[in-house]
């Protein structure tokens, strides 16, 4: 098979398009060869929380690599079948866990066998997903499209000592289905999560009093649930998390809070993010439809979804899919700005879907 040529400095020109190409090289099968990794970055090249994710992809499919190190501007990987099985992988930094599982997650969840994975490093940093977006957003979201799995985090790591880890179990053989969710409906409900990790509780409460202070100013006619609780956790950190559910569609929201920025300063963030999303008609926050698109370029049919906004993560995630998949991907709006994006598969047999091995195996770092 003929190596892919991808240039790193594409879309927005960072680690987005070295992940979205490990995902849809072990889901097809096609060897890459990435150039100018995240070449629009004050520091260009493999960090270590990219690095773990090219080791670990490699792990689970057996893959051949080149220049997996850090600083290296420039991979070769040619993968070989996913193997289903238990994994253990230790970013051994702070780097984010959340977007390693993100990597991983589809070609093991495709794969005809249960896998049990770990990942230690870190679970709330900035510029990524957080484990309780994850937990609270993600996961049901991918159990709505037949994408089912199960995430736990046995400890929390804040940004920049992280020690965190957390385990998901990926029962394996599943097929995505389309999803269409282009009108939210009615507000139903506000949820909210506050956690202080190793600080004391009081900080997580004045989190919980500042969102709800303003959650009342902005949508007098709601009575949103706000939880508090003490993370077990290996740093120092907080976080303040709000998920909105509509009728149709939903949206979640987070800060985080390391040494030195206020409580009040973090639930603001978070309501800001959630009040922004409200004034547009979107159906589901920014980072979900980015999150959505390549499961959804597997499903068995053609989806509709309306983003609060265009981000250029979205744009460069849905380039990259048209390198590896036959699919149409469309985006009617600005970058920004409210959009609806269209995801309309090519037929299932073109796809690649299913590479796999048959035989479970165990593997650590």
């Amino acid at each position: 098979m003929t190596t892919l040529q991808i240039d790193g400095a594409m879309g927005e020109g960072g680690g987005q398009v070295l992940r979205s190409a490990l995902s849809l090289s072990l889901l097809t099968g096609q060897p890459f060869r990435l150039s100018r990794i995240r070449a629009k970055r004050d520091r260009p090249g493999l960090r270590p929380q990219h690095l773990a994710a090219v080791q670990a992809a490699a792990r689970v499919a057996g893959a051949e690599v080149r220049g997996d190190r850090v600083g290296s501007e420039e991979i070769e990987f040619a993968p070989g079948l996913v193997r289903p099985g238990d994994y253990f992988f230790d970013i051994g930094t702070a780097g984010a866990t959340s977007l390693v599982l993100q990597t991983l997650l589809l070609p093991l969840a495709l794969a005809p066998n249960t896998s049990n994975v770990t990942i230690r490093g870190g679970t709330h940093v900035p510029w990524s997903p957080c484990f309780h977006y994850l937990d609270w957003q993600w996961r049901p979201l991918l159990a709505h499209i037949d994408v089912p799995f199960d995430l736990t985090m046995t400890m929390a790591g804040f940004y920049p000592q992280g020690g965190g880890e957390l385990q998901a179990q990926i029962p394996g053989d599943a097929r995505p289905r389309p999803l269409e969710l282009t009108g939210r409906g009615p507000l139903r409900s506000i949820r909210g999560f506050s956690a202080v990790g190793n600080l004391p509780r009081e900080i997580a409460e004045r989190q919980r009093r500042q969102a709800l202070r303003r959650l009342h100013r902005i949508l007098p006619d709601t009575e949103p649930q706000v939880v508090v609780e003490e993370l077990p956790a290996a740093s120092r950190g907080t976080v303040f998390l709000l998920l909105t559910e509509c009728e149709s569609g939903r949206a979640c929201c987070f800060a985080l809070g390391p040494r030195g920025k206020r409580a009040e300063r973090v639930a603001d963030e978070a309501v800001d993010a959630l009040a922004a999303f409200l004034g547009t008609d979107g159906a589901v926050d920014p980072w979900l439809a980015d999150q959505l698109l390549l499961p959804l370029a597997l499903a068995n049919g053609p989806s509709a979804l309306r983003t609060s906004e265009v981000t250029a993560h979205l744009l460069t995630n849905a380039d990259v899919i048209r390198l590896f998949l036959p699919v149409e991907i469309g985006v009617d709006g600005p970058l920004g700005g409210p959009a609806t994006v269209q995801v309309r598969p090519g037929p299932a047999d073109q796809s690649g879907q299913a590479r796999e091995a048959e035989e479970p195996c165990s593997a650590g770092t």
